[in-house]
């Protein structure tokens, strides 16, 4: 009685994110209490209808979002037959008799989280070196060709030295050297364009701005090349990146160049960006091709899986201002927060329902755990990676991730609400296992 009447009020005292904890930690112990009390040899034939009654029990604390519950339906009707199957075959007498039930147990390479951490990230998490420099090599191929078509096809256009980034060329990529980006900047003149913050907007929302054309009545339209992309008085990403495409997606003969770089190369049809992938035996890497606007320290980039149907909207981007913070913090403490935000994106890569968290989610947690945890040691990294994943699920719950450059932003805005409650139902229950996130690794 005691136990059902704290499970009822934990929710009102310890909230959604603790009552779920205190009902699996308390349903756990109320089920070793009835399996204590019942007579010798009971114990060797669970029962299904309890086992189904218990999970029925935990998803009616009502702690957990509505895929929680959903979720926890699931995975007891799944795992019911495999436990009684393998509880079965353990207590069968042929079984026990031929061998003792000690001996057949795996003894796991690991035994504290921290070094199944430190095994995980070693072997499953970084790269070869010799994979991400075949991956950089074949990148900057394309990036030269596309730079050298494009000034030759379009000389008039004021565009900056493209130059590759994103996390393979920041030693951030995890698990497989797929993925890089191809900047292309283009060469706005100030005295013609005016970058608008987002708060100033229409929609005041602080994470897109917008580039307004100004002294119109001295300097007209065609004074800058960039006129031609203004729409409703700004310059329009949507027309920059349609332009791009038509150049470079449609005009490039990519069997030819595929086939002089000894690898084949397409174009990623259905997608919103400009998106190419290159298949070489094994391997395959994707490019994104991605204009950007630099104005002393903002960054600007047209990424429409981001801003929608918006046409004029250009996203705000803190990408290097993060990664060089996190750099700066290691090296003055010679702590692993890299190291944690590595594994942490190998776990969202290898879960499919953790998928939706990027790389730009974790390192800003990581960050804001940063200004008041100070111990981010080797010694310090399981307790970092569970505070992590605590902190992640209470801005779910709240469902405000502030940016750590500025703090109006809110990072999940771009989440729904159904993916907020999967990857809260996932990380709910990481809590009582976490083991079960690095079992891609192991």
């Amino acid at each position: 009685m005691a136990i059902d009447f704290l499970l009822a009020n934990a929710r009102l005292v310890l909230g959604v994110g603790g009552a779920a904890v205190l009902g699996i930690a308390t349903l756990a112990v109320k089920r070793l209490i009835d399996r204590a009390a019942r007579p010798p040899g009971e114990d060797e034939k669970p029962d299904q209808k309890s086992i189904s009654e218990t999970w029925e029990e935990l998803s009616l604390t009502g702690a957990s979002p509505k895929l929680l519950k959903r979720g926890l339906e699931n995975s007891a009707k799944k795992s019911l037959p495999a436990v009684i199957k393998i509880e079965k075959e353990d207590c069968s007498p042929s079984s026990t008799a031929e061998v003792p039930r000690l001996e057949i147990r795996r003894v796991p390479l690991c035994v504290t989280l921290q070094e199944k951490l430190l095994h995980y990230y070693q072997s499953h998490v970084t790269l070869s070196e010799s994979d991400v420099a075949q991956a950089k090599q074949k990148a900057l191929d394309v990036c030269m060709e596309i730079q050298a078509f494009l000034r030759s096809k379009q000389p008039e256009m004021p565009l900056g030295e493209m130059c590759l980034g994103g996390s393979l060329f920041d030693g951030l990529q995890v698990v497989s050297a797929d993925h890089a980006c191809l900047l292309v900047p283009l060469l706005i003149e100030e005295k013609f364009w005016y970058f608008v913050p987002g708060e100033e907007t229409i929609l005041n929302t602080p994470q897109f701005w917008m580039v307004r054309r100004t002294n119109l009545e001295y300097f007209g339209r065609g004074s800058s090349y960039w006129d031609k992309f203004i729409v409703g008085g700004y310059l329009s990403s949507n027309a920059v990146n349609e332009s791009l495409h038509k150049l470079v997606m449609g005009s490039m003969n990519w069997p030819a160049l595929g086939s002089m770089l000894d690898c084949t190369i397409r174009q990623v049809m259905g997608s919103q960006e400009l998106k190419l992938e290159i298949q070489q035996e094994q391997s395959q890497l994707f490019i994104d091709i991605l204009p950007i606007i630099r104005f002393e320290e903002t960054v600007l980039t047209s990424q429409p899986e981001i801003k929608g149907n918006f046409e004029n909207l250009w996203c705000r981007s803190f990408y290097t201002d993060e990664a060089t913070k996190l750099r700066d913090l290691d090296a003055s403490d010679s702590g692993l927060r890299l190291c944690c935000l590595k594994i942490l994106k190998a776990v969202c890569k290898d879960q499919p329902s953790l998928r939706r968290v990027t790389g730009g989610h974790l390192v800003n947690v990581i960050l804001h755990l940063s200004d008041t945890e100070s111990d981010w040691s080797e010694a310090a990294l399981a307790d970092r990676f569970l505070q992590v994943i605590t902190e992640v699920t209470g801005y779910l719950e709240q469902g405000f991730l502030p940016s750590y450059f500025n703090s109006a932003v809110n990072l999940l805005s771009e989440l729904s609400a159904e993916e907020i409650d999967e990857i809260g139902y996932t990380l709910y229950c990481a809590f009582s296992n976490p083991d079960m996130l690095l079992q891609r690794g192991v």
